[in-house]
C-alpha cells in the first residue's frame, strides 16, 4: 500500500474532521434555536430554515433529532450569541459569530487567533457599521416583479433583488427574515431555497494582495477550530 495509501488515510481523517465540525456547529445552532424560540420548525421559521440548511449540507439525521430532543427536554448548556470584531490583513473588516457557554474562554480564544495570524481583534462596533445585517433568500423563478409584489403586500422591507439565470436573491433586513419568507412560501408554495439564512454582507470591500490573501487564509484557518465559533464574515474581496 505504501505512501499512496498514507496519503488516502490522511485525506479521510481530515475529511472526517471537517464533517465533525460542520455537524458540531449545526448541533449547537439547531439547540440554541430551538431553546429561544420553538422546537417545532413550523412555528419557528427561523429554525424551519436552519434544518433546511443542514440537510442541504448533508448533516445526518441522528446530529439534528438528538439537537432538538436536547432542546426539548430543557436541559443542557446555556448558549449565548457572542460577537467579536477585528481587523484583518490589509484593513479588512472581521466579524466572528460565535455560540458560547463561556464568553470569557471564547474571547480569549478569539483574541489568539488574531494574534496568531497577526492580525488585530477590535471593540464591538469598530466594523459592524461597514456591514448590513441582511436575511438573504435565494430560490429558482424568472418573475423578478411577482417577488417584489409579493414582499411589498406582506409589508416586508427589502433592501435589494438580484435576478438572472432563472434564480431570484432577495436581500432584506435581518429582523424581516420570517416575514420575507413566509410571505415567499405562501405566494409561490414550497420553495427550494438555495440560500436561506441571515449574514453580514460588506457594503465595500478590499482588494488584497496574494501575501495578505494566505494571512486571511490562515485567520480563517484558525478560527474555524475553535468549537464556539459559527461563522466569519470579512470585507476582502
Amino acid at each position: 500500500m505504501g505512501r499512496a495509501y498514507q496519503n488516502r488515510k490522511a485525506s479521510i481523517a481530515k475529511t472526517s474532521d471537517q464533517n465533525a465540525r460542520v455537524y458540531s456547529r449545526y448541533s449547537r445552532e439547531i439547540y440554541a434555536c430551538a431553546r429561544s424560540g420553538s422546537a417545532d420548525p413550523d412555528g419557528n421559521l427561523t429554525l424551519r430554515g436552519l434544518l433546511e440548511r443542514a440537510r442541504r449540507d448533508q448533516v445526518p439525521g441522528h446530529v439534528i433529532d438528538k439537537a432538538l430532543d436536547k432542546a426539548r427536554g430543557g436541559g443542557g448548556e446555556d448558549f449565548a450569541l457572542a460577537r467579536y470584531e477585528g481587523f484583518g490583513p490589509g484593513g479588512c473588516a472581521v466579524i466572528v459569530e460565535c455560540l458560547t457557554d463561556n464568553p470569557n474562554r471564547t474571547v480569549a480564544d478569539v483574541r489568539t487567533c488574531f494574534n496568531k495570524a497577526k492580525c488585530r481583534i477590535a471593540t464591538p462596533g469598530s466594523v459592524a457599521h461597514q456591514f448590513d445585517h441582511c436575511a438573504i433568500l435565494a430560490f429558482a423563478h424568472d418573475d423578478e416583479e411577482a417577488v417584489l409584489e409579493a414582499l411589498m403586500e406582506a409589508e416586508v422591507e427589502v433592501d435589494d433583488i438580484e435576478a438572472g439565470d432563472g434564480r431570484v436573491t432577495v436581500f432584506a433586513p435581518s429582523n424581516d427574515y420570517g416575514r420575507a419568507r413566509q410571505a415567499l412560501t405562501e405566494a409561490f408554495g414550497e420553495l427550494d431555497f438555495e440560500t436561506d439564512e441571515i449574514q453580514f454582507v460588506p457594503q465595500t470591500t478590499t482588494a488584497l494582495g496574494e501575501a495578505d490573501q494566505g494571512i486571511l487564509d490562515r485567520l480563517q484557518e484558525l478560527l474555524d477550530d475553535l468549537d464556539d465559533v459559527q461563522r466569519v464574515f470579512h470585507s476582502a474581496a
